[in-house]
């Protein structure tokens, strides 16, 4: 299993309620005509918190999206199809930064 995760950032100008609003409601749906796509995943950034012994990184963050795919092949096949331009091509309407990894998992504690 391949994950690629991003940190999305909105654009200047775009609340975040608005940056919200468009990644859950017209670029998530976008995802679906992704071929080889096995999940998605947005995650919402609600708050934060610290920790008094470690300091914290300045980085500003508005969501995290995780796209899983089933290996490495599948995962580039899926980033040069037609259904992915359209998918960055919304996503430069209201991502103002993202720095993206590519991870492979090492599961620790197993599901439930």
């Amino acid at each position: 299993m391949i994950k690629v995760l991003g940190l999305l950032t909105r654009k200047d100008g775009i609340t975040h309620e608005e940056f919200v609003r468009h990644w859950y409601d017209i670029h998530g749906p976008l995802a679906l005509a992704v071929p080889g796509i096995r999940r998605y995943v947005q995650s919402h950034i609600t708050g934060t918190r610290t920790r008094p012994d470690i300091p914290e990184t300045d980085v500003q963050v508005d969501g995290i999206a995780e796209l899983w795919y089933d290996d490495a092949e599948t995962a580039a096949r899926a980033a040069a199809s037609p259904e992915m331009k359209i998918l960055t091509d919304d996503g430069a309407l209201f991502i103002g930064q993202i720095k993206t990894f590519v991870i492979e998992e090492r599961q620790i504690i197993p599901q439930a």
